[in-house]
């Protein structure tokens, strides 16, 4: 047996073999790290000169670019919610198929081991499970084919199925399954095919009935949760979008029969109401005394308020008599949401849009003039699914040039994008900010709807970050702050954007970044939600995937994407293909690791912006868009300089004339002639 001193020396021994390994460890992870820039690196300046490549002659080539470039920028999807009128949701009698225990048992435990479907509540799956219908598929039958549209998510019940992907196999799947989820999320097509190697019995559920038990779970919770509000005196007189900020961020407890709900004497800084159940209030007035029983209550009451003014100590036991659910806010929540809204005011946002609205009146009498053969194309600076964007420069004055986007009547109608064309004219037009594009005037022939705007010559945010792999910290708050500020515009008119990401930032002349895009953007007022899902995948709340409703708390999430995004050259959350992300989403920020380049105090900020739960998240507590702005990595930003625009930006564009398209990537010209749209009539007032 070795003496003390042979111990020790064998223990320094250890300690110094581990501490060698460790160094060995940091010097492999800094060569990772070394090999991982360099990689970004060389991406980077493929990327740059795939872009700078561009052969005046061979069209080929100018289209394989476009490919190129258009695989790197992400298409934003939308869907519009359920036919049902929101109001009416409640009313709606959902369908109900008879199934044994056994299947009802299969269809529970297949949506919680879905990686999407688990995160539903207990009574939506429940209904999910109620609304399923059987359908059966013989051998060699094609339940799904790639590239089709679908609306339907299945649970396979019996049998097997193989699952292929441009003819390469996948996977095969059997009894306990779910598949084809994204469907039931928005009209989208089908990523792979499906196809029977059995006969099957399967369960399915369509995305309508889908979306009518998720925003009926989440509407009737909420107007119940706002009758109770207003039944208690403390809240009566609060405006309705505060009273639906509390109902939002009220919390479910539950408590077992004699479970003690608050205790005499105790501190507390929480507030109850009883939405289910009966409680017995009970005080000890002598010392060591037994409990006085005083009364009971029962539904709709509601205990504790004092405990939101101020640190409480209880004067009473209150005990569940039953199982009893209560409604609970704390006394920081209350704060954060209450303090200080009474006073929040948009005077001065309305105060700007009168002057605004003086000093542009010249102006919209000067573009009502105007007509389409009035302008000459210049070059073109975009294309995407809808249409495209063209300099124009008035003939009449040759220093006068704007964006024209050209969008093609017919696929807005194929897409059903009618309102959402409708509600981005008279969204841009009302919107006087220097942090957002301007729309002069629209017009429109038999093809196309045409969208006369403020020319950005400085560029795509999206190509000068393609082009530099990331950027500075210092250059991210720049832009960062821009967007702040255009979206404190936006929401003091209750207008929530819902679709930023670098595509959607452009430059101006002087470097300044300017909101454009308005496709999503919708006016919902305050205090109110609406249901669209739409979006960029990578920037999509978890609220909006969960379909629970969103408000502008939703702007806030995609706040914090864009600064990881810009910061490191790619966002926080990215699957293979949509589906991935949203579950990715789903786990939460806190699953994601931040890479060192990210400040401790950037990283602090994005990680408030992209809280689960909107109430948390900063722009969406008392003080607004103020808590962002006095945040510390903001911390010596001048706000005035932005707004005043006599802050240096961090990338002066090269802007030699008002022609100058030289900040814009190469696109071929567009050949194809749509069909002239006679079949709607919608756009008449565009």
């Amino acid at each position: 047996m070795g003496t003390l001193r042979d111990l020790q020396y064998a223990l320094q021994e250890k300690i110094e073999e581990l501490r060698q390994r460790d160094a060995l460890i940091d010097e492999l992870e800094l060569e990772l790290d070394q090999k991982d820039e360099l990689i970004q690196r060389l991406q980077n300046e493929l990327d740059k000169y795939r872009s700078i490549i561009k052969p005046a002659t061979q069209q080929v080539h100018k289209q394989t670019e476009l490919q190129e470039q258009q695989r790197t920028k992400r298409q934003a999807i939308s869907a519009e919610p359920t036919a049902f009128d929101i109001q009416d949701l409640s009313h709606v009698t959902l369908p109900f198929y008879a199934k044994s225990p056994q299947s009802k048992d299969l269809i529970k435990e297949a949506i919680l081991d879905n990686d999407f479907m688990k995160n539903l509540e207990l009574s939506q799956i429940q209904e999910i499970v109620d609304c399923m219908y059987p359908v059966e598929y013989g051998k060699d039958s094609c339940i799904i084919k790639e590239g089709d549209v679908g609306s339907l998510v299945y649970v396979m019940e019996d049998g097997k199925v193989e699952v292929t992907k441009e003819s390469l196999k996948l996977c095969t799947m059997g009894p306990g399954k779910v598949f084809g989820e994204l469907a039931i999320l928005y009209n989208c097509t089908r990523t792979a095919t499906v196809k029977t190697l059995t006969n099957v019995k399967l369960w399915a559920i369509d995305r309508q009935c889908f979306q009518t038990i998720m925003m009926r779970t989440g509407l009737i919770k909420h107007t119940e949760y706002m009758e109770f509000l207003k039944s208690v005196p403390t809240f009566h007189d609060l405006q309705e979008d505060i009273l639906s900020k509390l109902a939002d961020v009220l919390e479910e407890t539950h408590y077992e029969e004699g479970e003690y709900i608050i205790r005499q004497g105790a501190r507390g800084d929480t507030f109850f109401i009883i939405s289910k159940g009966k409680v017995n209030v009970t005080r000890e007035d002598l010392p060591n005394g037994e409990p006085v029983y005083l009364h009971s209550l029962g539904k709709g009451d509601w205990f504790g308020e004092k405990a939101l003014q101020g640190e409480d100590i209880r004067t009473a036991n209150v005990i569940a008599a039953e199982a009893v659910t209560c409604l609970v806010i704390d006394r920081d929540s209350f704060k954060h949401l209450i303090g200080g809204l009474e006073d929040v005011s948009n005077k001065g946002h309305e105060d700007a849009d009168a002057k605004a609205n003086n000093r542009y009146e010249a102006e919209n009498a000067f573009f009502f003039n105007l007509n389409l053969a009035d302008f000459n194309i210049i070059d073109t600076l975009g294309v995407g699914g809808f249409g495209r964007v063209e300099l124009v420069q008035l003939k009449s004055d040759e220093n006068k040039t704007f964006a024209m986007k050209i969008l093609k009547k017919r696929h807005i109608v194929d897409t059903r994008q009618q309102e959402h064309i409708r509600s981005e004219k008279l969204i841009m037009q009302e919107a006087h900010s220097d942090f957002i594009v301007r729309l002069y005037r629209t017009f429109k022939d038999s093809k196309y709807l045409y969208m006369l705007m403020e020319a950005c010559l400085g560029g795509e945010l999206w190509t000068i970050l393609r082009d530099r792999g990331s950027f500075e910290d210092s250059t991210t708050r720049f832009y960062t702050a821009c967007v702040v500020e255009a979206f404190a515009y936006l929401h003091s008119k209750g207008i929530i954007y819902r679709d930023l990401k670098p595509e959607n930032l452009i430059l101006d002349h002087r470097g300044y970044a300017k909101l454009v895009d308005f496709g999503f953007a919708k006016k919902i007022g305050f205090g109110k939600k609406t249901w669209t899902f739409c979006g960029t995948p990578e920037y999509v709340a978890p609220e909006i995937i969960l379909n629970k409703g969103h408000d502008i708390s939703a702007d806030y999430w995609s706040l914090g994407i864009l600064m990881f995004e810009l910061l490191t050259g790619s966002p926080p959350f990215s699957g293979p293909d949509p589906m991935k992300t949203y579950n990715i989403i789903l786990r939460g920020i806190d699953m994601i690791e931040f890479p060192k380049k990210i400040t401790k105090n950037a990283a602090n900020l994005i990680k408030k912006l992209c809280r689960d739960n909107p109430c948390e998240r900063l722009g969406n507590l008392k003080n607004g868009v103020k808590d962002i702005q006095k945040h510390k990595w903001f911390e010596g930003f001048n706000w005035e300089g932005l707004k005043k625009g006599t802050l240096t930006p961090p990338i002066i564009p090269n802007v030699t004339s008002a022609v100058d398209t030289s900040n814009f990537d190469s696109f071929p010209e567009d050949n194809e002639d749509p069909p002239p749209d006679d079949t709607s009539g919608w756009d008449v007032d565009f």
